[in-house]
């Protein structure tokens, strides 16, 4: 059922039970939402039965983020559904974050921010072989997709890859939403 869900969903919600955290079915819908790119939002119900004391908020939003580790990238809401408690930021939230997965940046704005990276973390070398990496361009929306044209497809190292994604989302937000980067040669035809 939640596959059938997800699918033609723009935005999902995964809903964890305050008492309970994360649990391994919690993990296996979130991998879902996470693998089919869709933008989500982690929302922790049932928060008005949980006992309080200062920073338990930090704390569970640091132990979600932990068990949901490839999600880091989605916003965390507290509600309670029963109590109505922060349920009205629950549809801001939701809107913000569909607006994130359909942003479009242009080609320019992603070779200076390539430039600016590359600048601070000169691009990983192999045996003598640096990583020359020419242009990006943005492709698709819903999620984000990105295509990073470089000379050698092999000597671009995903923890690279993961930076350069790092970059774009501190200037332009990208909560909620998964990023794709795919990398392609200059020779490389189109699919």
């Amino acid at each position: 059922r939640a596959k059938l869900a997800i699918e033609p969903a723009d935005v999902c919600l995964i809903m964890i039970d305050a008492r309970d955290g994360v649990t391994e079915q919690d993990t296996k819908i979130a991998g879902l939402a996470h693998e089919a790119g869709k933008a989500s939002i982690i929302v922790v119900n049932k928060w008005d039965l949980v006992d309080k004391e200062t920073g338990t908020m930090e704390k569970m939003r640091k132990d979600v983020l932990r068990d949901l580790s490839f999600m880091s990238y989605a916003p965390v809401l507290f509600i309670s559904a029963l109590t109505g408690q922060r349920t009205e930021r629950l549809f801001e939230l939701i809107n913000f974050v569909n607006d994130q997965s359909a942003m479009r940046i242009t080609t320019g704005m992603l070779n200076n921010i390539l430039a600016d990276a590359q600048t601070r973390v000169q691009p990983p070398t192999d045996r003598g072989r640096r990583l020359k990496i020419y242009y990006m361009t943005q492709v698709g929306v819903c999620p984000p997709h990105f295509v990073v044209f470089c000379n050698e497809r092999k000597l671009f190292h995903f923890s690279y890859q993961r930076y350069l994604e790092n970059c774009i989302r501190n200037v332009f937000g990208l909560e909620g939403t998964p990023v794709i980067m795919s990398i392609r040669e200059k020779g490389d035809k189109e699919d």
